[in-house]
């Protein structure tokens, strides 16, 4: 490997030459793609364990309520991750490209910027949010028991936001300056707490106290807690080319300028996705108990399938910003394609697993005496193991068009999926009847939450060949940040 592809692939600051970056082949570039996924993928399983930890505990030994309740819970969480990603993903696509150009200076401005900019979002938004949370609840139409679990285990968990938005930021800028790692060795420290004391507290193991539900979400805050440390540590001590400096210069207003203009499309982007999938997910509510448990184990099974397709993406991301950074699009756009061909595989392969395994899988969520959510279940994974290869284009082709700053263009294909297919799809196929003028009740095919999953693959299918037009047509190399 030459210095000038270790330096994109690490972003270490070497004495490059003044020349455009050389890869010398296809292989080259799949090499940097799988380097920079690993450490992603590996943070990524960590991450589902604690999901998967908290369904098993809530599938086995609590309620279906539970089950409801954790399915809404982590709609809302990533709600919250979706807010600060307007930061996010703004000043990773300029620290990508201050870092493919050498200036190291420019790219800890922004990540300093950044962090500035979420600190002063998190607390009103932790303060707004606690009173809240009953409203917030009851949008998502969960009522009953399952409505109380949610609202107690939020309780703990919201005054959490400002690390979480420490936490997206930081990775965020990381990830984009070639650190793969800092965000693997963050969530291993999350997760290894979050699950140890969830079990701990909710069983009540040793000299733990039995806190039932409680446990979960306070072993969640302790996660949080812990893995906000070691990034403090990390991001103090240096890592590769940022190091947090707690003197802190002056607010500049272009710069602020320069990371809104960028992230406020992609922030939106996400919110946009977040705020759809929060509608979808009351719909699926107004289906009952069963329905809403049933759509969180599959969730749960599926984001096993595409795992692979969250580390690729990543990558994607951080070599179309470095590659740009460093004057060569031609490498851009080459790197992105061979992310989104790798991850075509490694998912549709996932996705024919999903196929195959389907009436066998949900029993690792539920136990025999939930046998009616594992039926319920099974159909929905046939339906996504279809959707596997669009749902991959769609996560590695726009995270490479979002890496590029192509932040304006992923929004408006977001908008036209779910407004134009997924919500209405979900109204007609789903629901047994649905109202579009007052007095005017229009019947549906009844399908229940198995025509909201056929909706979904339909919107994927769409935003798949809107995110392929866009890349195709190149302009997104142009793009200024």
């Amino acid at each position: 490997m030459s210095e000038t592809e270790r330096y994109l692939l690490i972003g270490e600051s070497v004495d490059l030459p003044t020349v455009k970056p050389q890869v010398s082949s296809s292989n080259d570039l799949r090499r940097q793609i799988l380097v920079l996924a690993a450490p992603v993928l590996g943070e990524q399983i960590l991450s589902m364990l604690v999901g998967l930890s908290d369904r098993l505990l809530s599938g086995h030994y609590l309620a279906t309520e539970h089950l409801a309740a954790m399915t809404v819970i982590g709609y809302l969480l990533w709600l919250v991750y979706g807010i600060f990603s307007t930061l996010s993903v703004g000043a990773a696509a300029i620290t990508a490209r201050a870092i493919g150009a050498k200036d190291f200076s420019e790219a800890n401005r922004v990540f300093h910027h950044a962090l500035a900019m979420a600190f002063l979002l998190s607390v009103p938004a932790t303060a707004l949010g606690i009173p809240l949370i009953p409203q917030a609840v009851s949008l998502l139409q969960l009522d009953g028991p399952a409505a109380g679990a949610a609202q107690v285990y939020l309780r703990v968990v919201t005054p959490c936001i400002p690390l979480i938005a420490f936490q997206a930021v930081t990775i965020g800028c990381l990830r984009s300056a070639g650190d793969t790692v800092a965000g693997f060795i963050v969530m291993a420290v999350v997760n290894t707490l979050n699950i140890g004391f969830s079990w701990g507290l909710c069983l009540g193991v040793g000299p733990l106290p039995t806190l039932d539900w409680l446990g979960l979400a306070v072993g969640t805050a302790i996660g949080f807690l812990g893995g906000t440390v070691v990034l403090l540590v990390l991001v103090l001590n240096g890592r590769h080319g940022l190091k947090l400096q707690l003197q802190f210069d002056r607010i500049d207003l272009r710069l602020v300028k320069r990371i809104l203009r960028v992230g406020i499309p992609g922030g939106v982007d996400n919110l946009v996705v977040i705020g759809c999938q929060l509608w979808f997910l009351s719909l699926i509510n107004r289906l009952g108990t069963l329905a809403t448990a049933a759509h969180g184990v599959a969730l749960s099974i599926e984001s096993i399938a595409f795992l692979p397709g969250i580390a690729i993406q990543a990558a994607a991301a951080t070599l179309a910003g470095q590659y740009l950074g460093a004057g060569s699009p031609d490498l851009a756009k080459k790197a992105v394609q061979i992310a989104r061909n790798l991850g075509c595989l490694i998912m549709g392969i996932g996705g024919l697993g999903l196929l195959i395994l389907a009436p066998w899988l949900p029993y690792l969520f539920v136990s025999l005496t939930q046998q009616e959510v594992a039926r319920t279940a099974a159909p929905l994974l046939r339906i996504i193991g279809i959707g596997m290869v669009p749902l991959a284009i769609v996560m590695i082709t726009s995270a490479g068009l979002r890496g590029a700053g192509d932040t304006r263009i992923t929004l408006a294909i977001s908008l036209i999926g779910f407004m134009g297919v997924r919500i209405p799809a979900t109204y007609l196929l789903a629901l047994p009847s649905f109202e579009i003028l007052p007095n005017t009740v229009v019947p549906a095919f009844q399908l229940g939450v198995r025509g909201a999953w056929y909706a979904m693959v339909l919107d994927l299918a769409l935003r798949a060949l809107l995110v392929e037009a866009r890349f195709g047509w190149g302009n997104w190399t142009r793009v200024r940040v």
